[in-house]
């Protein structure tokens, strides 16, 4: 199979899960992750008219986005990964949407960032659902108070919530967590659900899904 058809078979099972459950599958937001594949591995999805993307490295975005942004107006592109505060400048040059924002030294960063640059992606604040020590996100007992401190301490609008279930556990209570922790805070936007949960992920409410494997294939991590 090639990537586009790999691609056309998840758009078929996005809308498949959405239209199951009663939602409009206009509602889900297919995030394809590009990290690791070169720019050359993206051009057919460019070509077939998608441009909604995410990557996990600041770094390698900056080497990869610029000139396909150039040949292919409108991309979106998500940062999926961890945000270091050394690198919150360049993030807010080079994404759309920061979805790993998880602790008040990045949205004092961002936020100082977004001004001097009156640049102003959109935010997701990344939940640790499993709390793992070894992962990125706020941890959910401390969730309400982090999306008080990012809306009233630092001016932050926040558009929703992403998390990364373990993957070792089932995810549907890590979803419905996540989005009983969006509604008590008026967010409305769920960034859950990859290659092996995203059907799952949609039945309990997702708003975006990050699905790279399924759509690219395997990932050669020595890149």
């Amino acid at each position: 199979m090639t990537i586009i058809d790999r691609y056309n078979d998840v758009k078929a099972l996005i809308a498949r899960a959405a239209a199951d459950c009663g939602r409009d599958p206009a509602s889900v937001t297919l995030v394809c992750v590009t990290k690791t594949f070169p720019a050359e591995d993206v051009v057919p999805l460019l070509e077939a008219g998608r441009r909604v993307f995410g990557e996990n490295r600041v770094q390698e975005a900056m080497g990869k986005w610029p000139r396909l942004r150039e040949k292919f107006p409108g991309i979106e592109l998500h940062l999926i990964g961890p945000l270091q505060s050394n690198k919150t400048r360049e993030a807010v040059e080079t994404f759309d949407v920061i979805q790993s924002v998880d602790r008040e030294k990045i949205a004092a960063a961002l936020a100082d960032e977004m001004k001097k640059q009156g640049k102003r992606p959109r935010l997701f604040i990344q939940v640790n659902t499993g709390a793992e020590p070894q992962k990125a996100g706020v941890l959910p007992e401390d969730a309400d108070a982090f999306i008080a401190a990012c809306r009233e301490k630092y001016g932050l609008e926040i558009a929703g919530l992403m998390c990364v279930p373990p993957v070792d556990e089932q995810a549907s209570p890590h979803f419905a967590l996540l989005a009983d922790i969006a509604a008590r805070n008026g967010l409305k936007e769920l960034s859950m659900g990859m290659s092996s949960d995203y059907e799952l992920a949609i039945q309990l409410g997702a708003t975006y899904v990050r699905v790279g494997s399924a759509i690219m294939g395997h990932r050669d991590y020595s890149r």
